[in-house]
């Protein structure tokens, strides 16, 4: 049950549900500040955090995945100020969605934030500095570093006489392996060993000794565990949400029980506008609870798909096709009927009605798989069908517009059904 509101909380109601200029929005309390950013669109939000003078205080309140989608969103020189702001926890956040292909660790990208690091102030990198993994740190510059000497060794007139790269405090001696690197690791080295020295001995006797570094598999498994905190499953168990069930024989359920660590997600105001019948069910049917199971599941597809990595036309893709294959799985069990949809969204798990939706799209491919291409239009219409994540040829809409799109709602699943009909007959 919703609180009344009255009093300050009305104020900030008030305030908060119209639009202001940034000057205003300077003046305004911290909480309308913070309530104000979760209704407007990701460059005006940058905007207004990167001018405020609560700026710092703003972006560390953001809660990881939402900085990174405002980073991800926005790009260029104001997300790189916007990192210069970002708490030890956001920016590792944002190096573990980054870093990483699959299972496989980038150097190239590694070293890319490297450099957004570095150019922040040098308070922001000791800030951040003891929140980095020692063992990725030790991974990547045994990838990219010789080291020889150490505490303690008497360097032999062969390793001087050595054409070495560089050494920071002439005890140990470095060789870049990576010339198109070597600048970023330079600079990064340099600020280590001066301001925590403990750390920066450490890694050089873990890459000189080519001991204590951490495999891969094993920096993999830290990271995930990292993300799964945060509400992001690995890879492999993300993709557990395209695995197909049977329309026919489903069942929703009543029970539902939630265990769930992710943070309640702020709903796009595009998705509470009524206009379909998922958008009129969340209305009746919102609570902190439902948003954080759906936060959950937004995680879950772009983890899947590995959305992040590609960008935001992406990224919105697939939270288009959760909210898409959502609706389309509600309006087939419900018939029309809100209030059956409201018991079935409260009871079932979302991530079943997911698959639901998804299996209702993956019957459409299956048919178009057995279907050869014809004129123009009609192999657009196959080809988008016959991809591991069918897409919905624009061309079958009223406007006509050649491109694909997300599956939203059961007619577009009729519509195909029905184009699939003449081309089988």
């Amino acid at each position: 049950m919703k609180k009344s509101t009255t009093g300050k909380d009305a104020r900030t109601t008030a305030v908060t549900s119209v639009r202001v200029g940034e000057e205003e929005f300077r003046t305004l309390p911290f909480v309308d500040k913070r309530n104000y950013l979760d209704r407007v669109l990701p460059t005006e939000k940058m905007a207004l955090i990167l001018g405020d003078p609560d700026g710092k205080k703003l972006a560390r309140a953001l809660p990881p995945h939402e900085l990174y989608r405002l980073f991800k969103e926005n790009g260029g020189p104001d997300a790189m100020e916007l990192l210069g702001l970002a708490s030890p926890e956001q920016c590792v956040f944002i190096m573990d969605m980054e870093l990483w292909r699959g299972w496989s660790f980038s150097e190239d990208k590694a070293a890319e934030y490297l450099e957004y690091i570095l150019q922040g102030s040098e308070e922001h990198f000791l800030e951040l500095l003891p929140h980095l993994d020692f063992n990725l740190l030790s991974l990547f510059l045994g990838r990219e570093l010789i080291v020889a000497g150490g505490i303690g060794d008497i360097n032999t007139d062969e390793e001087r006489q050595t054409d070495w790269d560089h050494t920071f405090d002439d005890v140990f001696l470095i060789k870049f392996k990576n010339t198109k690197h070597a600048a970023i690791i330079g600079s990064f080295l340099e600020l280590v060993c001066r301001l925590d020295n403990p750390l920066y001995t450490s890694l050089m006797e873990s890459v000189s000794g080519e001991i204590d570094i951490e495999s891969e598999e094993e920096c993999y498994r830290l990271k995930s565990g990292r993300l799964a905190d945060l509400g992001f499953p690995p890879h492999d168990e993300a993709l557990e949400i395209y695995s197909r069930i049977n329309p026919a024989t489903f069942t929703p359920g009543r029970n539902k029980e939630l265990l769930l660590s992710v943070e309640a997600t702020t709903l796009p105001e595009i998705f509470l506008t009524g206009k379909t019948f998922l958008e009129r069910v969340i209305l009746r049917a919102d609570s902190e609870l439902f948003r954080r199971e759906l936060n959950y599941l937004i995680n879950t597809a772009l983890a899947a798909d590995e959305a992040h990595l590609a960008g935001m036309e992406q990224m919105r893709s697939v939270v288009e096709r959760v909210y898409g294959y959502l609706n389309i799985a509600l309006e087939y069990l419900s018939e029309g009927d809100e209030t059956k949809g409201v018991e079935i969204i409260t009871g079932e798990h979302l991530k079943r009605l997911f698959q639901l939706g998804f299996s209702l799209v993956l019957g459409l491919k299956f048919r178009a798989d057995k279907l050869s291409e014809t004129d123009y239009a009609t192999g657009k219409a196959l080809s988008g069908l016959k991809t591991a994540r069918p897409r919905f040829y624009r061309g079958l809409d009223s406007d006509g517009i050649d491109g694909y799109r997300e599956f939203r709602e059961m007619q577009d699943v009729t519509t195909v059904s029905d184009f699939l009909k003449r081309l089988e007959g």
